[in-house]
């Protein structure tokens, strides 16, 4: 019979696949002698089965849930159901990867009318009985039951409003009576049927409630977010109740072992006394900083904090840690290795190498390479003039400006159309998290740094202010007051998640500087990776931050972006507009002098580096104003009759446009064939290279042009152009005596027959860089502009792909052709140079495969050099220690 159901002895922490991250981890705290309540995990199997089989559970399941339950009986001395002793037990999930807040948690599971006069008789305390009935009520009946969160709400807000009180605690049991009779009539009304009062009905529904919340709207879109497979499933753990809302010598919270959004080594965290669990993350009332418990109860202060120092030893992570005290008791409700800022993440990593806890190889694989984008968020200009309308906790580091929306919805809509936005809510809630998607950042009035908001608002990476009391946001009429200011929807406000300020309009932001911590883990890196990291850098601005950030050269210089530039676009036009040859020279001959400075720029930037400049790419309409727009603009001035100067201009580029225009422009008349078809182009292109190469040599500094041809099918395309190219750029060396350059001509891999004939190709090639984003086009017979918008995203939310080729490299088909592309290239030459350009250069999961295959670089956006450094260095690492990529996920 196959085991589905484990008590907390039976597990330990290398269990997280069966039991889940939470199971794995109270097994392992139960199996080193914290005090953590009893109870049992049903398994990640178990709901795998239940999804598997028309949600129903294995048949074994039922008797495998009554047998734990009846050995939790003899651990607690409870029984389950008894009037007179009852246990009463949490329902949570609990997947293998964490999704804090994304699925289903019921507390005060077995209370009904009976066993709640033995829990009365029991305590003494017919306030808190009747809290924790209502409580239990609330939850059930919103996750189980289906009934809207916000009527139960608007129930306990009448009952306090009647009796003059504001908040929950000042309630007395006949308020909290009121409020249980008001919840049953609510479910009753609801769902046409009574409040289920069967303990055993109510175990029974409240795990089948658990497991149907692994596809719940909020939980699919997280594991969209951070690549958690759907078929893991989620873990149920059953474990008798602790309560904090026994009085003010009880109470709960949430700490971590060091701050996660900066990663100071320093207890950190949140609680409130005579609260329960979801009263701290929920943000319904703000919490107590966990410095005040020292204070406030020093024996159970000192005993945290011990069990939070041997918690770290033991994981060797961060942790992030629940509690409750039940009347001066301390109970161990959960541990698990901290969610964290980029920032928090590279310093922790760094700590406790320096601290003896981890080895520099374990800190370079504890760090997700995307979180280091965080640490290039902005922030705001020191020197800029700000009116300060509020302050809140500074819960997620960073700044950002934007225009202010009310709803999750709302925020996703404006910004489809552009707009930045921040999202202001009085507290998040889980079904809030496409609106944190969307916005800039998020503003709460409510909850504290561990509140749903800050949680998820620093694993995203977004700015967040939370627990700005002095922010009233009033959602129905969509107006925030705040500073003697009131803001409506689409005001401007500045949020600063670094200090917790909020400021009116928007305040100018700076570029982050990035040192200490991360210096010292990207030099570990350094010394790991074979693969070298170089940037796309089209402009000296950017081949000037790339180098800052550690870039090896520059990848990929695509030449057509020059031509956009102010001043240029009208020789460009001019040039193609040209009826002959000899106009088309005339009209390159003023591009030259601006090709020939953005290259002396990039070759002085790179400071001896490499630079990859791919000769023009795209085909010529591109630079002429749209074929739509020139028909409606000459039928306009055709029918008023006026300025025929216009029109007769306005025609001629038409006709201009209608003999370049092709049905599909991707595969048409553009790169290699442009350069074959207008050899002049190429001309000018290389001798504006060669000539900044010479000029920036005479002034003393190395420079390494590699001149690369793209969207070669055909050896014999790349061996004219070749011959074109080297015969330019000879003459220009020709006419500088006693000048040596190194120069390379070489080309892009981008269509699947030059992988298939790479060994050809390579005859004529000095370096191979791959266009994948070309390449997976054409092997996929996507185009990417029509299909993001219209299906792929469709596709992989159906599953039919894992994920967009477009953002991670897919090994089993275009990975194929590049793997065989080098093979090939390097039997015809076997210290062929092998790199890729474009986005999957800055993805970890692609760079990893570039390592597997033996590329000798990568390039990707200047910000993401550093991404690239770390991934290098990870895939390093997992090849030497023999492991597979893993999903980055704390536990």
């Amino acid at each position: 019979m196959k085991k589905y159901v484990y008590s907390f002895e039976e597990g330990n922490k290398d269990m997280k696949s069966l039991l889940g991250g939470k199971g794995a981890n109270l097994a392992e705290m139960t199996g080193i002698g914290l005090p953590v309540p009893q109870g049992f995990t049903i398994t990640t199997e178990a709901c795998t089965f239940y999804y598997q089989h028309n949600k129903n559970p294995p048949a074994e399941f039922d008797a495998q849930v009554k047998e734990k339950l009846q050995e939790l009986e003899k651990k607690t001395g409870k029984k389950f159901g008894d009037p007179e002793n009852s246990l009463l037990v949490s329902v949570r999930s609990g997947a293998r990867a964490s999704m804090p807040g994304m699925m289903d948690t019921i507390l005060n599971l077995g209370l009904n009318d009976e066993t709640l006069k033995g829990i009365v008789k029991k305590t003494g305390n017919e306030s808190f009985a009747y809290n924790a009935f209502r409580r239990f009520i609330q939850m059930f009946g919103g996750v189980v039951l289906g009934v809207e969160k916000a009527k139960f709400e608007e129930l306990l807000e009448e009952v306090k409003h009647s009796r003059k009180v504001k908040l929950d605690t000042e309630l007395d049991a006949d308020g909290w009576n009121e409020v249980v009779s008001k919840y049953k009539e609510l479910v009753e009304k609801e769902t046409g049927k009574p409040f289920p009062s069967d303990p055993t009905v109510q175990l029974k529904m409240a795990i089948n409630a658990v497991f149907s919340s692994w596809n719940n709207p909020r939980a699919i879109t997280y594991r969209k977010l951070n690549k958690i497979p759907d078929d893991w499933g989620t873990a149920v753990n059953v474990q008798a109740m602790v309560f904090g809302n026994m009085g003010n010598d009880s109470g709960t919270g949430v700490a971590f072992t060091r701050n996660p959004s900066t990663g100071e080594k320093k207890l950190y965290g949140e609680y409130l006394m005579n609260a329960q669990g979801e009263d701290v993350v929920a943000g319904i009332r703000t919490p107590q900083p966990i410095a005040q418990l020292e204070k406030e109860n020093p024996r159970v202060y000192a005993e945290f904090k011990k069990i939070a120092e041997l918690l770290e030893r033991h994981y060797k992570d961060m942790q992030d840690m629940e509690f409750t005290i039940e009347k001066g008791k301390l109970y161990m409700l959960q541990t698990r290795n901290g969610k964290r800022t980029g920032k928090a993440s590279v310093r922790i990593a760094v700590d406790m190498v320096d601290e003896g806890l981890i080895t520099t190889e374990e800190a370079l694989l504890r760090v997700i390479p995307t979180d280091l984008n965080q640490l290039m968020h902005k922030s705001v200009d020191p020197k800029a003039k700000a009116e300060v309308i509020a302050a809140g906790l500074a819960a997620s580091p960073g700044a950002a400006v934007g225009q202010i929306v009310f709803d999750a919805e709302e925020a996703v809509e404006w910004a489809e159309q552009k707009k930045k936005v921040i999202l202001v809510r009085p507290e998040t809630t889980p079904d809030d998290i496409h609106g944190m998607v969307a916005a800039q950042g998020i503003l709460t009035s409510r909850g504290g740094m561990t509140s749903h908001a800050a949680v998820v608002a620093r694993g995203m990476g977004k700015c967040c202010v939370s627990g700005a009391e002095s922010v009233k946001a009033d959602i129905k009429n969509k107006t925030v007051t705040a500073g003697g200011h009131t803001l409506k929807e689409g005001d401007w406000i500045t949020l600063d998640g670094t200090t917790g300020r909020v400021m009116l309009g928007q305040v100018p932001l700076v570029d982050p500087s990035l040192g200490g911590e991360f210096v010292k883990l990207i030099g570990w890196a350094d010394e790991y990776r074979r693969l070298r990291v170089r940037a796309n850098a089209d402009i000296p601005r950017d081949a000037e931050k790339a180098f800052e950030f550690g870039a090896e050269g520059i990848g990929l210089c695509r030449t057509e972006h020059m031509f956009f530039e102010e001043g240029r676009l009208t020789f460009m036009q001019e040039m193609i507009m040209a009826e002959n040859t000899e106009d088309r020279k005339k009209a390159l001959a003023k591009l030259l002098p601006f090709q020939r400075s953005d290259f002396i720029g990039l070759f002085k930037a790179m400071k001896g580096q490499p630079v990859t400049i791919r000769l023009i790419d795209p085909p010529l309409h591109e630079f002429l104003p749209s074929r739509e727009e020139l028909i409606a603009d000459v039928a306009v001035l055709k029918a008023t009759g006026r300025n025929s100067a216009q029109l007769k201009e306005k025609e001629k580029l038409l006709a201009i446009v209608n003999k370049l225009h092709e049905f599909n422009p991707m595969l048409g008349l553009r790169g290699i064939r442009l350069g074959i078809v207008y050899p002049e182009i190429t001309d000018m292109q290389v001798q504006a290279i060669m000539e900044a190469a010479v000029e920036v040599t005479k002034s003393g500094m190395r420079v390494k042009p590699e001149i690369m041809i793209p969207l070669v099918g055909h050896v014999n395309e790349l061996k004219v152009a070749k011959e074109q190219t080297v015969k330019v750029a000879e003459e220009v060396l020709a006419k500088n005596p006693g000048v040596k350059i190194e120069y390379t001509v070489g080309t892009m891999i981008e269509l699947p027959r030059a992988a298939l004939t790479a060994d050809e190709i390579a005859q004529e090639a000095e370096f191979f860089s791959f266009g994948t984003n070309d390449l997976t086009q054409t092997t996929f017979g996507f185009s990417r502009d029509d299909a993001e918008p219209k299906f792929l995203a469709y596709y992989v939310d159906k599953k039919i792909l894992p994920i967009s080729p477009f953002i991670e490299l897919d090994r089993n088909g275009v990975g194929k052709l590049v793997k065989m592309g080098i093979e090939l290239g390097r039997k015809t030459k076997a210290k062929l140079k092998v790199g890729i350009c474009g986005e999957h250069g800055g993805d970890p999961s692609s760079i990893e495969f570039c390592h597997m295959v033996g590329m000798d670089y990568v390039s990707c956006s200047p910000f993401r050099v550093p991404i690239a450094r770390l991934a290098a260095a990870q895939a390093a690492i997992r090849e030497k220690q023999g492991m597979k990529e893993e999903i980055h996920m704390t536990a």
